[in-house]
């Protein structure tokens, strides 16, 4: 039921007709309460769209009623008629369930420079609140795919409560954030800073790592809402971990979901002398095409990763440096380590790991092996 697994949240998925396929492209989720604690997190692009401007302006006080997503236009780079538009999505909403305008967020996804169409907009947003349903989750899920082949979705119980969560996204995968859609619900009792403490938090280690091919979207978005309907405050530890779960689920869903990929793989880089540079390393070799075309050839080409890592400023010394491909330590001190045959790569999980010697941080990307066969084969990109 992913956004509305939690107690006090509907949803509802729709057709607008945004979309030449004629599938569904439109979705509302609404916080029935009792509280509205909201927090978000923005793309850091710097030709934000016009939907992440408007509800940057909506979330800023904490709190949030309603968002509506619509998939088959970004509502990107379009001026003062986006900005128009995306308010007039927030205020359909807010006259549809009887809230205030700034009460609703707006999130879109689609083609950039293309205005949003509302004689279709605005009547698929009055048709979608009417149906808004407590099992209505999987529909909204379904309405704000674009090149995604499937929802996704997540749940992670706690003690008396429940975070849920929905995603979109499946190219133009880069931080921060990757390219998503994200709306995370909750029925726990948190305060708006709260919140936002732990979605920034949870963000960090998951979206904000997961490297796709490397292109930035306009239009990120990962909001969460809390509403306290099982009247209960949960240990901190316990929430973020939570929250940090059905994050990093969804984020490992979109890279398995991304156009063209067939293996999925974790880069840790451990021994770092900070957090940072763990990152540093991790993304760069995620970013490698040489990389990515060894692991879709079931080459595990450890020349290819040193390569990479060699690019970077990072604190390390060569000859101290292991590789493993998937438990077969390929490379040692920086040289030929165990057979490289001994590694089987026919699987879809990759995990590959670069351990340094310049100190104890360690961290995670995730990314995938697209092929020049999906650029190739597809001419028309979206966020």
């Amino acid at each position: 039921m992913s956004v509305t697994a939690p107690h006090g949240f509907t949803a509802a998925g729709g057709t607008a007709g945004l979309k030449p396929s004629g599938r569904p492209d439109l979705a509302v989720v609404h916080n029935v309460g009792p509280r509205a604690s909201a927090a978000a997190v923005y793309t850091s692009n710097r030709f934000p769209a016009a939907p992440v401007q408007v509800s940057r302006e909506h979330t800023a006080d904490g709190e949030l009623r309603a968002v509506v997503l619509n998939s088959g236009g970004a509502n990107a780079c379009t001026g003062e008629a986006g900005l128009s538009a995306a308010r007039t999505m927030a205020a359909t909403v807010a006259e549809a369930i009887g809230l205030l305008e700034q009460q609703v967020a707006v999130c879109s996804t689609g083609l950039i420079g293309v205005e949003l169409p509302l004689e279709l907009v605005v009547p698929g947003i009055v048709e979608v609140t009417a149906a808004l349903h407590p099992e209505g989750g999987q529909a909204a899920a379904e309405a704000i795919m674009t090149t995604d082949t499937m929802p996704k979705q997540s749940v992670v119980g706690g003690n008396g409560w429940v975070v849920g969560g929905m995603a979109k996204g499946a190219g133009m995968l880069a931080p921060g954030l990757a390219t998503m859609l994200v709306v995370i619900t909750t029925d726990a009792e948190l305060e708006p800073a709260e919140l936002d403490s732990h979605l920034r938090a949870a963000t960090r280690v998951t979206f904000d790592r997961a490297d796709s091919d490397g292109c930035m979207s306009t239009n990120d978005t990962v909001i969460a809402m809390a509403n306290g309907a099982s009247g209960i405050r949960p240990d901190p530890q316990t929430f973020g971990d939570a929250l940090t779960a059905v994050c990093a689920d969804l984020a490992r869903q979109l890279i398995a979901d991304a156009e063209g990929a067939s293996h999925e793989i974790a880069i840790t880089v451990a021994g770092a002398a900070t957090e940072d540079q763990a990152v540093a390393g991790a993304r760069t070799i995620a970013r490698s095409n040489l990389f990515k075309c060894a692991v879709f050839g079931g080459d595990p080409n450890w020349g290819r990763v040193l390569s990479a890592i060699g690019t970077t400023d990072i604190a390390f010394e060569p000859s101290r440096v292991d590789v493993t491909f998937n438990d077969i330590t390929v490379c040692r001190g920086g040289g030929i380590g165990e057979d490289r045959n001994l590694v089987d790569l026919s699987g879809r999980q990759v995990e590959l790991l670069v351990e340094l010697n310049a100190g104890d941080a360690r961290a995670t990307v995730l990314t995938n092996d697209l092929t020049y066969d999906y650029v190739k084969e597809n001419a028309e990109y979206s966020t």
